[in-house]
């Protein structure tokens, strides 16, 4: 099937935009050893590997800020479809739409969401207003502007709040600190936040409750996965820091453990199913996202964040959900292909 297709597999080259992701100051160098630019590469070159078996040219490509290098190796290469690993250029967040939106002005098939899709998912203040406008709950927050403590009358939540940079992915800058019980702490982590990463920064209530994973591939639903933070000391806040998704020998990593299919009655999976979808359409996902849903102390679901194109390394949640569902990490990188060259095939039935 398709044995005579090209697939180039772009990727972001390797890079530090921060001296610091953590979220937090530490001279433990256990606590500072970072997976994630290590295991991405590996990940590239497994794909390749698997991808090879099926079709006759797989070649890959790290995307950088030189777009006329890219150009040349696209136009020599002459892709059929790219497995669009992009995301970011240089380590900048912002330009994975950029990328995405270059192959499309270049008439190349790629996997993944469009650049409408990605822009929306990483500015977080996009993101709830979208949900908000579909009536999708979320949790109640507000953006700040760089470099600007809001007065405490200003704020109109609740405390606990948890607070995330604005326009970033991964956890990037989020640890133990980043939920905050008073003001003085929360004026605290805003200037530490300024000070580190220099964005603004999203300030929402803290919904201290159950962590759940919904992914989604094409229009099928995955077993949904639930993050267990069985384990982790009373004083540490239950949520996803970046330790917990990349530094292994930290307290975080070896305490978040995901379960699935997650242990929910009948009535409340299909609610959070129904919620992760909704959001899924109003943000205009296709071939593959991941919702991150939050219950509070009465099973009410909030969605926390909507991530298209999750990342898909062997261990990841996604790739864990995809099994649940029997299906294969060869399975899965072949349905994404194909979920791509079906566009490749629609627009050209529809030129004739």
């Amino acid at each position: 099937m398709n044995l005579d297709r090209k697939i180039l597999i772009c990727f972001n080259e390797p890079t530090r935009l921060y001296s610091n992701y953590l979220g937090k100051d530490t001279n433990d160098d256990k606590e500072n050893i970072d997976l994630s630019e290590t295991d991405f590469l590996n990940q590239i070159h497994n794909v390749k590997n698997i991808l090879s078996k099926k079709y006759i040219s797989v070649d890959t490509l790290a995307v950088n800020s030189d777009i006329k290098a890219l150009i040349k190796k696209l136009n020599h290469y002459s892709p059929d479809v790219i497995l669009n690993f992009v995301e970011s250029v240089e380590g900048v967040s912002n330009l994975e739409s950029y990328i995405a939106g270059f192959f499309d002005l270049l008439g190349i098939p790629y996997t993944g969401n469009n650049p409408i899709c990605l822009g929306n998912c990483l500015i977080k203040s996009r993101t709830k207003q979208i949900l908000n406008s579909h009536g999708i709950k979320t949790p109640r927050h507000l953006i700040t502007k760089l470099h600007r403590i809001p007065a405490q009358k200003e704020l109109l939540l609740r405390y606990p709040m948890i607070l995330k940079l604005a326009r970033e992915d991964a956890s990037i800058g989020i640890s133990e600190f980043s939920v905050v019980n008073d003001y003085d702490s929360l004026k605290k982590r805003l200037q530490y936040l300024y000070t580190n990463y220099r964005q603004e920064v999203l300030i929402e209530e803290y919904i201290d409750g159950r962590e759940l994973n919904v992914a989604i591939l094409g229009d099928q639903l995955l077993p949904i996965s639930e993050i267990r933070f069985d384990g982790l000391p009373e004083d540490l806040p239950k949520i996803i820091t970046y330790e917990a998704k990349w530094s292994p020998e930290s307290i975080y990593y070896k305490h978040t453990t995901p379960k699935c299919p997650a242990p929910l009655d009948k009535k409340l999976k299909s609610k959070v199913e129904e919620m992760a979808l909704e959001a899924y359409k109003a943000l205009e996902c296709r071939d593959y996202a991941r919702v991150d849903i939050r219950l509070n102390n009465k099973n009410v679901p909030f969605v926390i964040d909507v991530n298209p194109n999750p990342d898909i390394s062997p261990d990841s949640g996604f790739v864990r959900s995809a099994a649940a569902a029997g299906i294969s990490y060869e399975e899965l990188l072949n349905r994404l292909t194909q979920l791509a060259l079906k566009r490749v095939q629609y627009d050209t039935q529809a030129a004739i």
